[in-house]
């Protein structure tokens, strides 16, 4: 992943100044595409004006990014709180990896998007502010940047941005696409607990819950994983996930509902039935217990010793 830089000096900005002018030379394919034929399902204009500015100094954007859309998704912070948070000190700056991480500790789903300009547009058209990773130079001497979109103006072909010191600033289609392409078209949401993204795939959106889990976070988990379901009832991870979460929540009713859920679903999980088996045994029903688990042996595969575990623990209870 590429790493952060702050500005520096003006011959950078002179880089800058060149890279504009080399822009006005090169096709910039997704721009093209939506003047070609812009989406029709999408509103011709979109301002998200209670995202909130906050001053990006230099080696400080990655912070003030991250304070900007955790205060959109109603999480407190500012540019000093946050940046303790995914500040390397070492590097100057902030890695891609810090800002998803630093985002799942703060109890937000951290969803990269494709790297696509029209799901991004599609996004800050359902109400969520997007953070771009930019370069600012020339790809064998970068320098990076985060930055906030926060509107959209398909007709004028603008985007609405929070950048360095500029609230407002206006970036045309092909400006941002211009300097996305050496990070990867990088860009990520925070979303609240429970919250979709417009543009969520399943598997994507399913390990992006499953992170914030690992992170530490159970209840907003649960509520991601509740909503991952709505849309995907039978997503394995979200039917394990949930039930994990209900378990670390000790709702044992709500772990065996979703572990028996995993089991109907995808009859060949190990790891449904041996969670299952443990919350029953937890709940003092061993015949039930033994029952699942030694469906969760007879399934085998790399859970096998686990599943013999939570066997050998059952039959030494009964």
């Amino acid at each position: 992943m590429p790493k952060h830089k702050g500005r520096r000096g003006r011959f950078r900005f002179a880089a800058l100044a060149a890279m504009l002018c080399l822009g006005g030379c090169i096709s910039m394919p997704q721009s093209e595409a939506l003047r070609a034929a812009p989406p029709k399902d999408l509103p011709a204009r979109v301002e998200l004006t209670g995202v909130p500015f906050h001053q990006q100094y230099d080696f400080l954007c990655g912070p003030a990014a991250l304070a900007m859309v955790f205060n959109a998704a109603g999480v407190p912070g500012d540019v000093q709180s946050v940046t303790p948070l995914v500040y390397l000190p070492g590097r100057e700056g902030s890695l891609q990896a810090e800002m998803l991480g630093a985002t799942r500790r703060s109890g937000l789903v951290a969803y990269p998007l494709a790297p696509s300009l029209e799901d991004l547009l599609r996004e800050v058209a359902a109400g969520t502010p997007v953070v771009v990773l930019v370069n600012f130079s020339f790809k064998s001497f970068p320098v990076w940047h985060y930055a906030v979109v926060a509107g959209y103006d398909l007709d004028k072909r603008e985007l609405i941005v929070r950048t360095a010191g500029r609230a407002r600033d206006l970036w045309g289609f092909s400006f941002l696409e211009f300097l996305w392409q050496d990070g990867g078209d990088w860009s990520m949401l925070a979303l609240p607990p429970g919250r979709l993204p417009a543009t969520a795939h399943e598997a994507d959106f399913a390990a992006a819950v499953a992170a914030l889990e690992q992170a530490g976070r159970p209840r907003e988990a649960r509520e991601s994983y509740r909503a991952l379901l709505q849309r995907w009832p039978d997503n394995l991870v979200g039917l394990i996930g949930l039930g994990n979460t209900e378990y670390a929540l000790k709702d044992l009713a709500g772990a065996e509902r979703a572990f028996r859920r995993a089991g109907e679903a995808h009859p060949q999980s190990a790891a449904a039935f041996n969670n299952l088996a443990q919350v029953l045994a937890e709940s003092g029903r061993l015949a039930e217990a033994e029952q699942a688990a030694r469906r969760a042996t007879a399934l085998g595969g790399p859970l096998l010793p686990q599943a013999q575990k939570t066997l050998e623990s059952i039959l030494q209870r009964r």
